[in-house]
């Protein structure tokens, strides 16, 4: 990767860049939501073969994307490129789960994950019971 414009993203960091985007979306990246997203990338099966190393110039990504006007609109157009379909849902639980790791959604994580459903093509039903599971998994 370099500068704010990585050559390709695979499958795994847009999973990565997605989580660092809700949990930045507050402009508050909670401890909880770190720990939740590094917890995903060292257990989840998706993460087997993915380089930590990469997570750092990754979120980089996220945060120059962050501060341009249309920043927003490139990282779905780098996501839309570079993630296949079938792990939309999958980009989906995991934003869910980082959002809900400290125990309240924000209106700027509310306002990214309908944008994120939105931009995925997230089927009504199924991003509710997403959104759900994750509230389940982060009750107190």
């Amino acid at each position: 990767m370099t500068n704010s414009h990585p050559t390709m993203l695979t499958a795994q960091d847009c999973l990565v860049a997605l989580m660092i985007a809700v949990s930045a979306s507050d402009e508050n990246m909670r401890t909880s939501e770190l720990v939740k997203i590094q917890s995903a990338v060292n257990m989840l099966p998706i993460f087997a073969e993915y380089d930590i190393d990469r997570m750092k110039a990754t979120a980089q990504v996220v945060f120059d994307l962050f501060e341009q006007e249309d920043g927003l609109d490139a990282l779905f157009g780098l996501i839309r490129e570079n993630l296949p379909e079938r792990l939309f849902e999958t980009a989906y639980a995991l934003a869910c789960d980082v959002a809900a790791a400290d125990g309240a959604l924000a209106e700027p994580e509310l306002r990214l994950l309908e944008e994120m459903r939105y931009e995925l093509d997230i089927d009504r039903l199924h991003a509710a019971a997403i959104e759900r599971g994750a509230r389940a998994r982060h009750v107190t």
